[in-house]
């Protein structure tokens, strides 16, 4: 049954407020209301778009049910949430160029210096966020299930594609057998074919979520291997096939997104997956030794 309108809840007015409430609700949300913020936080460009009645049929619901997720989140109308998604649209497909003219009407007197600021607090604030939500027992979990991997294969595309970059280096200095899935002749599909549960996969997207990262994790998860997962949402489709995932929403100067908690996380898996492996090696009883 619908709880009706979060009325002593503050109303998420920015697209962050509003994906932070949306998860946090999502257990306690009726079947239907979560199905449709679901689609809504994984198609937020047909949210923008859209009209009432091709949203509802793209999420296959009734037109009724966007109104009652507005009401439940605490909208006056389904316009009003929509509202939300066409001001984010507005600040996500600014163009380079349209970045870099934002950029100099608000950098003041020293453009430089006010640029490597704006850099520099919106990688703060994704690595203090990160620091604030990341639940450690999870960190563990991931790490224990990759240090057992015979072969850990790396998946990222475009944005995400130095995530994956920093981790082979790593895992080469630290002697970890690892395979990234970036073919410059096209075969990663092949490549993703030689896993088994007795591997492990690492994949990181964002939205908009890379369809090949989507595609390779979820083959991977199909076949039994574990997925452990670098996305924004808990209703990514990359969390959806995971084993583990760990949710990373970084912040954005003019809209260019920060990656520093993203890389803080990939800096320390493969040094945790190093330390949990040597001292595996270390309890591990010498053969032929006396008692």
């Amino acid at each position: 049954m619908d709880n009706g309108p979060q009325r002593h809840a503050r109303v998420p007015r920015d697209f962050e407020s509003l994906r932070s409430t949306i998860i946090e609700r999502k257990a306690s949300m009726p079947k239907r209301l979560a199905q449709v913020a679901a689609f809504a936080l994984g198609n937020p460009d047909e949210i923008a778009f859209g009209t009432t009645a091709s949203i509802a049929a793209a999420s296959d619901v009734q037109p009724s049910t966007l109104v009652r997720l507005a009401h439940h989140l605490g909208y006056g109308g389904f316009s009003d949430l929509q509202s939300i998604f066409r001001e984010r649209l507005r600040d996500r497909t600014l163009s380079y160029e349209e970045r870099l003219v934002t950029l100099e009407k608000s950098s003041g007197d020293d453009e430089d210096a006010n640029l490597l600021s704006g850099f520099i607090a919106a990688a703060n604030q994704s690595v203090n966020r990160l620091a604030a939500t990341v639940q450690s027992d999870t960190f563990t979990k991931a790490v224990n299930i990759l240090a057992s991997a015979e072969t850990i294969y790396l998946i990222a595309k475009r944005r995400s594609y130095p995530l994956t970059a920093h981790m082979t280096y790593a895992f080469s200095k630290l002697n970890i057998r690892h395979q990234i899935v970036a073919s410059p002749n096209g075969v990663d599909p092949e490549m993703v074919q030689f896993a088994t549960p007795k591997d492990a996969a690492i994949a990181a997207s964002f939205s908009p979520y890379a369809a090949d990262s989507l595609n390779q994790s979820q083959e991977l998860a199909d076949r039994g291997v574990p997925v452990i997962a670098i996305t924004d949402s808990a209703f990514s489709p990359l969390a959806a096939c995971a084993t583990h995932w760990f949710e990373v929403a970084e912040a954005d100067f003019a809209g260019f997104r920060s990656l520093s908690a993203s890389m803080a996380l990939t800096m320390a898996l493969p040094v945790a997956i190093a330390e949990r492996r040597r001292k595996r090696q270390q309890s591990k009883p010498v053969k032929g030794k006396m008692e």
